[in-house]
């Protein structure tokens, strides 16, 4: 019997070739700006009550992806300048993300949150304040936390543009607990854990973020790679990292939610699924162990505006959190007070520790108005 598909005769083959057709899409999405870029591939539309769990790291499923296909995800943000660096990059190789953003982060920066999503990528929840309680936390201030963080995201974008919010969900630490999981799944979230890390959130430098990126990614072939858009190791890892996914023939996807204007992606359940043997390589890659023990003590205080401290500045050299929240030590207080005293003359006034401590607070944390903007105060917190 003829078969329009070039000689297969067989129905089931025939419907099989056709379905892998309208899964792949387009080789490559344009980019006139850039003709070498690594351009995304392909997009999938997800039907979040039909997955509500993803990631190989702690779920059963993940993403439908064909080997060597990477879905590029930043969680955190959005925080100047890093987030305006990244939607710069991003743009210049025509690739895009999925955003998980956090709350109070698009409260304070909402036109940051409109551009990625005028920028055409996908906007998803990281929860209000990114508590790494989730895994002890009752249901209320859990719910209270997603539902927050998902309104906060929607009145950046303004009531107009609210729809452009998916019902997306990452755990901020990926602390998972049942009934958190319970919660999401019954309304309609799905919960994104990851397949790949790059460990940006810890003290590496930009080469080693490429460089476990790249060898994980290599190890499983595939997945979803977790990054950080609030990091400058990140930033300056990011156009390498790109380059060499281009050069080693990895293609990026990119995932949204499905919609009436956009039907889900036609898939298999076999695709969704992960292999026996996948987990067990995330297993050696990454041992099981009880994260919650490895976290450090919550801060107590907010964090005061990072821009006041030239924290975190790109090019400049990152100072550690404690010093932030704290003031200077002993050592820069009697530093500070010899300067002060020859200034003044060898007899001068001088100036006490405990005196310099509370002028150096009360300077460090600008007007009300600066001190009012919130700075990520899970910044070196250790975890995801």
């Amino acid at each position: 019997m003829w078969s329009p598909f070039g000689g297969v005769r067989s129905p089931f083959a025939a419907y099989c070739l056709l379905a892998f057709f309208i899964v792949t899409g387009p080789a490559r999405a344009d980019c006139p700006s850039n003709p070498d870029a690594l351009g995304t591939s392909r997009t999938i539309a997800v039907d979040p009550s039909e997955h509500p769990f993803l990631g190989a790291f702690q779920y059963r499923e993940s993403l439908p992806l064909n080997d060597r296909e990477v879905v590029l995800t930043f969680d955190d943000g959005p925080l100047p300048p890093y987030t305006n660096r990244v939607l710069d990059v991003l743009a210049a190789e025509c690739v895009k993300a999925t955003f998980f953003i956090v709350g109070r982060m698009a409260h304070a920066y909402p036109q940051l949150v409109k551009r990625v999503h005028h920028e055409g990528h996908t906007l998803a929840n990281h929860s209000q304040n990114h508590p790494f309680t989730f895994h002890k936390m009752p249901i209320e201030p859990a719910r209270q936390e997603i539902e927050d963080g998902f309104a906060s995201i929607r009145a950046a974008l303004g009531d107009a543009e609210g729809s452009g919010v998916t019902r997306f969900f990452r755990i901020p630490g990926l602390l998972r607990q049942d009934a958190v999981e319970e919660y999401l799944s019954a309304r309609g979230y799905m919960t994104w854990s990851v397949d790949v890390l790059a460990d940006d959130w810890r003290r590496i430098r930009a080469d080693e973020v490429v460089h476990r990126a790249l060898n994980r990614l290599e190890s499983r072939g595939k997945g979803i790679l977790l990054l950080h858009d609030i990091r400058r190791a990140t930033v300056l890892a990011l156009p390498t990292l790109l380059r060499e996914l281009k050069e080693r023939g990895f293609k990026i996807v990119h995932v949204v939610e499905a919609s009436s204007e956009l039907p889900k992606t036609q898939t298999q359940p076999e695709q969704w699924a992960v292999r026996r043997s996948e987990r067990a390589a995330i297993a050696r890659l990454w041992p099981s162990a009880d994260i919650a023990t490895h976290l450090l003590p919550e801060p107590v205080l907010p964090a005061p505006d990072a821009s006041n401290f030239r924290y975190w500045r790109l090019g400049g050299k990152p100072r550690r959190a404690e010093r932030v929240l704290h003031g200077p030590g002993r050592k820069e207080a009697r530093t500070a007070s010899s300067r002060r005293s020859s200034a003044h003359g060898r007899h001068g006034p001088s100036v006490t520790s405990s005196s310099f401590r509370s002028k150096a607070h009360a300077s460090s944390t600008g007007t009300r108005a600066e001190r009012s903007q919130p700075t990520p105060i899970w910044l070196g917190a250790g975890r995801p």
